[in-house]
């Protein structure tokens, strides 16, 4: 074969070659843009230790009742998820309910993760590879389908890295009280209550602890509305916000006071409060749950 023939043919090779790899990646790209699962690394059996974590911070708060299927309406909601650590970031959180069973589809901020497992980073090393979570990979996002047993209570999971090759301890916190009042199958609320004044015991939860609220507080009943005056321990909060509406604070004796509307009984109710206490204003997170069995009529 002379000179120009090789030349020839082995150019002819080369373009071969360079069509069929650039044809094999946009088909990886097409299927990872489509929703299928991407094919990941043989070696799953290393743990991340200590050194090799972030801060862990504490999720969930003392005292939670775990939430089960049987007390929520079959349906799908959206959720909030705490989770234990903020490289494991859940931009959105999807619940199914159906009969006794719950599954959460965790949307995740990228496609870090390549599988995910219900237990510890030791487990999930040791377990077998049909029993892992496999990510879908949609548009650069991963998501999972995590079973849970039940909501608000402190969830054990295993993260594997891509980039690392290494199983992570997460924990993460299904949060009940981001559920609508609708999802659940029994609600306490005022409505078998007379007009007229009570009192009612409250326990606070969430923030750093410091804070405290009056307990018993205050409750009106008015046609079958509640309304509880939440007294804090300072005059540093301004503002609180429940169900995304804003009530302003009065100063009576020194201490924020608060009118707010009580939906239910018996039940964590999400609230934020706005303190003043910082260099600069700051929102925190609690939760507020009215202890129904405690209320007592207030005599004129």
């Amino acid at each position: 074969m002379d000179s120009k023939l090789k030349k020839q043919t082995l150019a002819a090779l080369l373009t071969l070659c360079l069509l069929t790899g650039c044809a094999a990646q946009t088909a990886r790209e097409s299927v990872s843009a489509e929703g299928t699962q991407a094919e990941e690394p043989s070696n799953t059996s290393a743990v991340a230790d200590a050194s090799q974590m972030t801060a862990v911070e504490d999720v969930g708060t003392e005292g939670m009742t775990p939430i089960h299927a049987a007390e929520l309406v079959d349906g799908v909601y959206n959720i909030s998820v705490d989770s234990s650590s903020p490289m494991f970031k859940i931009t959105d959180c999807e619940l199914t309910v159906g009969g006794d069973a719950m599954t959460a589809k965790l949307i995740m901020s990228s496609d870090s993760y390549g599988y995910l497992y219900p237990g510890t980073a030791e487990d999930a090393a040791a377990a077998d590879a049909a029993d892992y979570i496999t990510s879908v990979v949609e548009n650069g996002t991963g998501t999972f389908v995590l079973p849970l047993t039940a909501l608000d209570q402190e969830v054990p999971c295993a993260a594997w890295s891509r980039s690392k090759e290494l199983w992570y301890d997460r924990t993460l916190v299904f949060r009940g009280d981001s559920l609508p009042l609708e999802a659940f199958e029994s609600v306490t609320t005022a409505e078998t209550l007379a007009d007229g004044a009570y009192t009612v015991d409250v326990t606070l939860a969430g923030g750093s602890g410091k804070a405290s609220i009056q307990s018993p507080a205050a409750l009106t009943v008015v046609d079958g509305a509640a309304a509880a005056t939440i007294v804090w321990s300072s005059a540093n909060y301004d503002y609180m916000l429940v169900d995304g509406e804003r009530y302003d604070a009065e100063i009576i004796g020194g201490r924020s006071t608060f009118v707010i509307p009580v939906g239910a009984f018996d039940r964590p109710m999400r609230v934020i409060a706005d303190t003043t206490a910082m260099s600069q204003p700051y929102e925190i997170e609690y939760t507020l749950t009215f202890d129904f069995a405690s209320i007592a009529a207030v005599q004129p």
